[in-house]
């Protein structure tokens, strides 16, 4: 059986590519299939970008400071007169005290040798590691757990001095500024909320200047119930309110100790610390100023109250 004619062959068509095919150059072998490694011998066009933050320091600029993670449960207390404080408070737990040179001869003023814990020697860069910009530190700081809190009963106890209730002052510089004015004038402690009021900050011990280890700090759940303590154990207590009629000067009893409560700047006093008072005082001013800083005020009528006559 014959076989049928062969049909002549025309041009070849070149197999198909896939979109992602790039033309071979001439005469070079059959393209590999892309793995997404580079191959040997040459370097990869697109590099992987290292792990780094992502806008890294020009060529030749000094690195950024590595910021430092602080330890769960403790804060950075910075400053001369707030660490030197805080070495000498054997209620407060230390971890770490970092100094410059220049440092550790002042601290050394405030509080002679030997400490309760050997400083670690650093420059004054060191500090933008841990603490921001704005901190003035002084080149002292140490690492420390908050203070635990008092006991209220424990405080009136060690002390016939005035007692101050903070009614939701809520900016901590303010509470640092009013533990200073406690410690100047003597006051037996300063009550707070265990909510709504801050916590321990170094921001605060750093207004405080050395005060926070001084002035006994006790947080309580109920303001109002801790009004009628303090009236149980013979505190007259007085409210300090612009509205008030009578003056402060006029107003503080000769015979027993007294209790202030000072409200926020904005609201003032809340209305079942007001009616639980025994009464409200306020302070002489010109009607050109509505109100001064819960603090300022703070100082004031606690210098009244230390006052004789």
């Amino acid at each position: 059986m014959s076989r049928p004619p062969r049909r002549p062959e025309g041009p070849r068509r070149p197999p198909s590519r896939s979109h992602s095919d790039e033309a071979a150059p001439a005469g070079a072998g059959p393209r590999r299939p892309f793995n997404g490694k580079p191959r040997p011998g040459r370097a990869p066009a697109h590099p992987a970008a290292p792990h780094a933050a992502p806008h890294a320091a020009a060529p030749g600029a000094p690195d950024a400071p590595r910021r430092e993670k602080p330890e769960a449960n403790t804060l950075w207390l910075y400053g001369l007169h707030a660490v030197a404080a805080a070495l000498a408070n054997p209620r407060r737990r230390l971890r770490r005290l970092l100094l410059t040179a220049e440092a550790e001869q002042n601290l050394l003023a405030h509080l002679p040798k030997p400490w309760r814990l050997q400083p670690e020697r650093v420059e004054r860069g060191r500090f933008q590691t841990f603490l921001t910009e704005d901190a003035v530190h002084q080149g002292a700081a140490l690492l420390a757990e908050p203070l635990p809190p008092v006991d209220l009963e424990d405080a009136l106890d060690a002390s016939r001095g005035t007692v101050l209730l903070l009614d939701q002052v809520t900016d901590p510089r303010n509470v640092g500024a009013i533990l200073r004015s406690a410690a100047a004038f003597g006051a037996a402690a300063v009550v707070m909320q265990d909510r709504n009021a801050p916590p321990e900050t170094g921001a605060m011990a750093r207004a405080a200047a050395g005060a926070l280890d001084i002035v006994p700090v006790a947080r309580e759940v109920n303001l109002a119930r801790t009004i009628q303590t303090l009236q149980k154990r013979g505190y007259w207590v007085m409210g300090l309110a612009g509205e008030a009629k009578a003056e402060l000067a006029q107003a503080k009893p000769r015979d027993r100790p007294v209790a202030l409560v000072l409200g926020a700047e904005d609201t003032g006093l809340r209305r079942l610390q007001r009616e639980t008072c025994d009464e409200l005082v306020r302070l002489p001013m010109r009607d050109a100023m509505e109100s001064l800083n819960v603090s300022v005020a703070a100082a004031i009528a606690l210098y009244e109250l230390a006052r004789d006559g």
